[in-house]
């Protein structure tokens, strides 16, 4: 593995820069980023829909990290908020695309990150974690740590670019026009001082700058901008003003209204966002003022073009209101917000309010897949797209649909979502007109599988090893479930249901076991009272029969209530099991907010488990 990702660290970037064929993934670098802004915002216009797609330096690091079918909305984000946190997104695959009927028109960009800290001013250059595993995959897939490392795009989220502005100052620029003069304000003798000292000053220093713009000896016309204290704006003369207060940089607008025809005046911002200086700029004419003005904003815009970095792509997406079409709307889209927007919020109601303000219509297509019923068991594209193309007949005009050897897999991967996504509106009979309209309103046929206010709705694999009943979804209050850990090690979840079976008479009621990790289960009672009772007689002291020596062995028990709150305190080691002894350790826990887990509801299938192998 060491040679290959050293191979890859030697290797150049032979397709970056080079302009695309028809219908092939631009690779974008640092070298082309701004050429290739501008062309995706082309085709970002033309479109109805961009989907996306993040390939990460990893999600998950243990298994019981990742969602469960026993997770609620608030415990999955919270592990996809862990998960964003921690690790890294090193490719950001989008493409806008349309469909129009059969007809499926896509134009690729592959985005290659690094968070580096081009300002020099510790954003946002993260410490992230690698997890082994993702790298050998992303090594075999043909990914280019060269391009990554040293041609990497940066950016900053908008709360750091918010941040950086005020620690060293965003030189912005205020013309009089833009003042408008609060005739209810009275000048008190220290305003009457302040703006006619500086008005004086100023006209003694128009005054000078045209004298010394006539034909006089070089060193006296050096010699009189050094005592006046004249510098040059680019090619032309300035000179600050300094001022204490906001109140004083109005008086100083107001007052340099009089000379709008000769004088610009700039805003110097200091560090922290209060105002250092008004800089005054002599033009020459209307024309000269005009071009000033111009070069200010095309320097603003530059500037902020540095903060932003990639992010600019994240804001053109934003703006256009189109819909966004995910493969895993949660961890992506915690991703998404954590690297780009802000820091994550701390529960579930407050990501998903802020989220729908920057994309307000995204669209998984896992929601699309749960209804073909064999999907529901499928987490892999290109596993997925198979099985619709063997057993439905729904022809998409898509020039190329790209291969698996085809070089970098994950940008490949982008194409395939729009694919899939266009696959399953033709099968399920989505209409052509059901593409957003002019006021960017999500078409009704669209708007049940929008957004992703229903996080339980991930569709997952089930585990062969374990199986509990098969059919419908069945609704399961939190109240019915029970964590188990402290059993033998290499128990089966079989093994561990015949033990309980015979250990007490609570267990002669029909239950289910499921094994979370190798270190804990969950025990899934179907009859109100039953937890209750069980997890009282494991912490009664007189206990008896076997379930006496289990616990003896070690054997404990908790309700949903501890699981939640391994989640909200962040206790996210490797083994559950460790997990729950620490909530349960913890003192600063607060029933009140627990109290609502009883209220929530999940939805439980032993044949709807995540298939770790394909995430």
């Amino acid at each position: 593995m060491a040679a290959l990702i050293r191979r890859r660290l030697l290797g150049t970037s032979a397709e970056a820069g080079r302009r695309r064929r028809k219908g092939e993934v631009r690779e974008v670098t640092k070298a082309n980023f701004n050429a290739a802004v501008e062309e995706f915002k082309a085709d970002l216009a033309v479109s109805d829909f961009v989907a996306v797609s993040l390939q990460k330096t990893g999600s998950f690091s243990a298994r019981w990290h990742r969602p469960l079918p026993f997770d609620t909305n608030d415990t999955a984000y919270l592990k996809a908020k862990y998960a964003a946190e921690r690790f890294q997104v090193l490719q950001f695959a989008a493409c806008p695309f349309s469909l129009r009927g059969s007809k499926l028109k896509a134009h690729p960009y592959n985005f290659v990150l690094y968070p580096r800290d081009e300002l020099k001013m510790g954003m946002p250059a993260y410490s992230f974690s690698i997890l082994t595993s993702q790298l050998t995959s992303m090594v075999q897939e043909g990914f280019d740590f060269n391009a990554c490392i040293y041609d990497g795009i940066s950016y900053l989220s908008k709360a750091q670019e918010s941040a950086a502005k005020a620690r060293i100052g965003n030189a912005t620029w205020s013309t009089p026009s833009n003042y408008v003069k609060d005739s209810s304000v009275i000048h008190t003798v220290a305003d009457t001082i302040f703006i006619q000292r500086i008005k004086s000053r100023v006209k003694n220093w128009i005054i000078t700058c045209k004298k010394s713009c006539s034909k006089e000896d070089v060193l006296v016309s050096s010699l009189r901008k050094l005592v006046v204290g004249t510098e040059l704006y680019g090619s032309r003369p300035y000179m600050d003003i300094d001022v204490c207060s906001e109140r004083q940089v109005q008086l100083a607008l107001e007052m340099l209204k009089e000379f709008s025809y000769e004088l610009v005046p700039v805003i110097i911002p200091a560090k922290g966002g209060s105002t250092k200086s008004v800089r005054v700029v002599l033009i020459s004419s209307k024309e000269d003022k005009d071009l000033f003005e111009k070069e200010l904003l095309n320097g603003e815009e530059e500037q902020s073009k540095r903060f932003r970095g990639f992010r600019e792509v994240i804001d053109l997406i934003s703006a256009s209101q189109k819909p966004v079409v995910s493969h895993n709307s949660l961890n992506d889209f915690t991703f998404i917000y954590s690297k780009f927007i802000s820091p994550l919020p701390a529960n579930i109601d407050e990501f998903t309010g802020s989220l729908s303000l920057v994309f307000p219509h995204i669209l998984d297509v896992n929601h699309l897949m749960k209804n073909i019923g064999p999907l529901r068991k499928v987490t892999n594209i290109p596993a997925a797209i198979s099985y619709l193309n063997n057993h439905y007949f729904a022809p998409i005009d898509l020039e190329t649909l790209p291969q698996e050897n085809e070089g970098n897999v994950h940008r490949h991967i982008i194409v395939k979502i729009c694919y899939l996504f266009a696959k399953l509106c033709t099968i399920l009979k989505i209409p052509k007109n059901a593409t957003p309209s002019n006021n960017h309103l999500l078409a009704p046929a669209l708007e049940e599988y929008a957004n992703i206010s229903n996080l339980s709705d991930i569709p997952q694999e089930s585990d062969e090893d374990v199986r509990i009943w098969s059919g419908n979804m069945t609704k399961i209050s939190c109240d019915h479930l029970v964590f188990l850990w402290g059993f033998r090690s290499g128990l089966t979840a079989g093994m561990l249901k015949s033990m309980l079976q015979k250990s007490h008479d609570v267990f002669l009621e029909n239950f289910d076991v499921r094994i979370v990790d190798k270190s804990c289960a969950i025990v899934v009672f179907r009859q109100p009272g039953l937890s209750e009772t069980f997890l009282d007689v494991v912490s009664h002291a007189n206990i008896s029969g076997s379930l006496k020596e289990m616990v003896s062995e070690g054997l404990r028990a908790t309700d949903y209530g501890t699981y939640k709150r391994v989640c909200k305190l962040g206790l996210w080691e490797a083994d559950l099991a460790d997990s729950l002894d620490k909530a349960l350790e913890d003192p600063e826990y607060s029933m009140e907010a627990d109290s609502t887990t009883n209220r929530r509801e999940i939805l439980w299938s032993a044949d709807s488990m995540i298939n770790f192998a394909n995430l």
